[in-house]
Formats: C-alpha cells, sequence, structure tokens
C-alpha cells in the first residue's frame, strides 16, 4: 500500500506540474476531432491497456493512459479513464481538473463546469498553494458559463478567479463587464 501512495504522490506532483502547461493548453488550444485518432493504433496507448488490464487499479497506469489520450485529442477515452481515476481516487483533485479539461476539449460545456466545480471542491486548503493557477483557471470557466444565468455568482467566481491570479487578463475583462 505503500507504494501506491509514494506513486500516487509522484503522479500528483507530475501532475500538478502538467497541469500548468495543460491550464495554458486549455487556455490556447482548438480540439481536434478524435474519430480518427482513435482508430489509429498508439504503441503508448495500447502498452499502458495492456498494464490496465493486468491490474485495473493502477492509478498510475490510468493516468498516464488519460494522458496519452488527451495527447492523442481522444477526449472521450480521456473522460471515461479521468472517472475512473476519480472512481479509485475520489479525493484526488487533478483528475477533477483534467476531467474538466477533456470535457471541454470535447466542447462539452455543462459537464466541463460540473467537473470544475468538482475540482474546486476536492482542493484540500493544504494544496490551494500549489493549485492557484488552476484554481484561478476553474473559477473563471465557471464565471464564463454563469454569466449569462446567474450574474451573480458569475461575480462571485470571478473574484475567486482573480484572487488566485491576478495577472490574469481574461479574468480582469470578465470582471470589469460583470461589475459594469
Amino acid at each position: 500500500m505503500k507504494m501506491s501512495t509514494i506513486n500516487s504522490r509522484n503522479l500528483f506532483l507530475g501532475l500538478i506540474l502538467a497541469g500548468s502547461v495543460s491550464l495554458v493548453n486549455a487556455q490556447t488550444t482548438q480540439p481536434e476531432t478524435s474519430a480518427a485518432t482513435s482508430q489509429t493504433s498508439n504503441p503508448t496507448i495500447d502498452g499502458l491497456k495492456k498494464q490496465i488490464e493486468a491490474n485495473p487499479k493502477d492509478t498510475e497506469s490510468l493516468a498516464k493512459l488519460a494522458a496519452a489520450y488527451q495527447e492523442a485529442s481522444d477526449w472521450p477515452n480521456a473522460i471515461d479513464t479521468w472517472k475512473k481515476i476519480s472512481a479509485l481516487l475520489p479525493d484526488w483533485a487533478p483528475s477533477y481538473y483534467s476531467q474538466a479539461y477533456a470535457y471541454q476539449s470535447a466542447k462539452d460545456d455543462a459537464n466541463a463546469k460540473l467537473a470544475y466545480e468538482k475540482y474546486i471542491a476536492t482542493v484540500k486548503p493544504e494544496e490551494v498553494e500549489q493549485n492557484k493557477k488552476n484554481l484561478a483557471y476553474a473559477y473563471f470557466y465557471i464565471a464564463f458559463a454563469e454569466q449569462q444565468t446567474d450574474p451573480n455568482k458569475a461575480k462571485e467566481h470571478i473574484a475567486k478567479s482573480i484572487q488566485y491570479d491576478p495577472t490574469n487578463q481574461d479574468a480582469i475583462k470578465l470582471s470589469k463587464a460583470l461589475n459594469s
């Protein structure tokens, strides 16, 4: 069990570093369609699938598989894999952030919003400092999604976003628009 804890911690640290890259990626890239990529053989994905068949609860391999699916822009499989990780590690916030990113990339805004909300709720107080950029983006996304339906909630969320990342120009612009 100690091995699982150590691997989860290493995975968590790795994904935090990757999370900051994903944050930039989430804000700047356009998703590709997954129809062609999901049918192409990918040795990395195939190898990880075999590892997981042997041990379905190997969260480290599952996270690598989810990341490989994301790299291949195979959003449905990335989402499904992140969901499996969340079921195995329900208190591990990065899995919800990654789910949200995959949903957002798949243009499923409703589920992306729900996953970002779950991410925010799952980040432990002692993890806030290392998750500030991702928290800022999650709050920004929710504020953006709620600006038409619940402007007051959107204002609360954008204020939190700016609190975590006062340099985010998109958040500042949205805040000005909501408060004008």
